[in-house]
């Protein structure tokens, strides 16, 4: 529609203009697409800066994937309406975005024949899982239900975040994977610290050489990175099992935002702001740790695999910072569009699997079925490439 509408043709008539309501509306949407053009603009910007530098970074990085489809709609709104000039810039930033859709969506475009092909030689299956303290939705325990998953998937290596405190747990656990060697990770506590934090283990079909070694501590008594060396056949292959700092984001938190709760809650304005100051100084928190295990992974030679939950978005600091001279499993391999956390409407990718070059990706899976834990458990399959064997 233009701003004018005209009768009958070329009849000599003058235009009738556009009604005052048909021009309010143009004008609240050209405000809409000015806010939503620069938060595009600041959402590709997110990744390479440090959140301490401005909260509404990484707040942008968590809502990518809906700024980025708003951007879309209003793009295609200025083209139905020939509004070119309005619609330009909008494809402009979708173009430089482009690139970055793939770490959230993959369409599959595959035709699929049955089950996931038997694993050939030399092949690894990993599986990373934060398993909230063995703990259910309703409080119950879900050790046996986690255990029994781990059999039925048969992976060669299981990265576990937030494993149980207690060194009983720990014991019957092992019970319970007959096959596996194991290590872990118990870290001091510090002084006047009233909770314990959990331990970080990795079991392996593998021979482990040595012990684990944590790259956080003494710095950190929230997140939590380790590394071990495993004897994958004649290889060493490095193994990083990561839960970097929590967003302490609460499952209150979760549904006053998602149930939309802050339109009647007469507190809600202080809530909001409470939840985005937490969520502020968390992410600051998250990048320093970032940095720090990021320097160890670039520091290492030879194969290695990065995994677990990172807190954060694809569009973040933090991924970027890990992520750097590595490959995306579900990136290389994936399809649809994935999500690892239970909670945010099932909207967020923060567990993650990459991996050096000298391997290939055959397979991702999101295992959306084991509803153990607030996050769901990813499966990869892998492989060394030929040209690096």
């Amino acid at each position: 529609m233009g701003d004018t509408y005209y009768y009958g043709g070329d009849n000599g008539r003058r235009p009738r203009r556009r009604s005052l309501v048909g021009r309010a509306a143009d004008g609240v949407l050209v405000m809409i697409t000015v806010v939503a053009a620069v938060a595009l603009a600041l959402t590709l910007a997110a990744p390479y800066v440090a959140p301490g530098r401005a909260w509404v970074f990484p707040v942008l990085g968590l809502v990518a994937p809906a700024v980025y489809v708003g951007v879309v709609l209003l793009a295609l709104y200025w083209i139905v309406r020939w509004r070119w000039a309005r619609a330009v810039p909008l494809l402009l930033l979708l173009a430089l975005g482009a690139c970055r859709v793939s770490l959230f969506l993959k369409p599959d475009l595959r035709r699929h024949y049955g089950d996931e092909p038997k694993r050939g030689r030399g092949e690894i299956v990993l599986m990373t899982y934060n398993v909230r303290g063995f703990y259910g939705d309703r409080g119950q325990t879900t050790t046996d239900s986690v255990a029994s998953l781990i059999r039925r998937e048969a992976p060669d290596v299981v990265c576990l975040q937030e494993f149980n405190k207690t060194a009983e747990g720990l014991v019957r656990f092992d019970s319970l994977l007959p096959g596996y060697y194991r290590t872990v990770y118990a870290p001091s506590v510090a002084a006047g610290r009233r909770n314990p934090v959990y331990r970080q283990v990795v079991y392996s079909k593998f021979r482990i050489l040595g012990k684990s070694h944590s790259i956080l501590e003494p710095k950190s008594q929230n997140g939590r990175s380790i590394w071990v060396d495993l004897l994958a056949g004649d290889d060493t292959l490095r193994i990083f099992n990561n839960h970097l700092h929590s967003t302490s984001i609460t499952a209150s938190d979760d549904q006053f935002l998602s149930q939309h709760r802050f339109l009647t809650d007469t507190a809600g304005g202080e809530r909001i702001r409470n939840i985005f100051r937490r969520f502020r100084d968390n992410s600051e928190i998250r990048a320093t740790e970032a940095d720090t295990i990021a320097r160890v992974i670039a520091a290492t030679a030879g194969a290695k695999i990065v995994c677990g939950d990172f807190n954060d978005t694809p569009m973040s600091y933090v991924y970027r910072k890990m992520a750097r001279g590595l490959d995306d499993a579900f990136r290389t391999c994936g399809t649809g569009y994935s999500h690892t956390f239970r909670g945010f409407l099932d909207a967020l990718r923060i567990d993650y699997v990459l991996f050096s070059d000298d391997m290939e990706c055959l397979s991702y899976r999101v295992l959306e079925e084991a509803e153990y834990s607030d996050h769901y458990p990813v499966v990869v399959r892998l492989r060394p490439r030929r040209s690096a064997r």
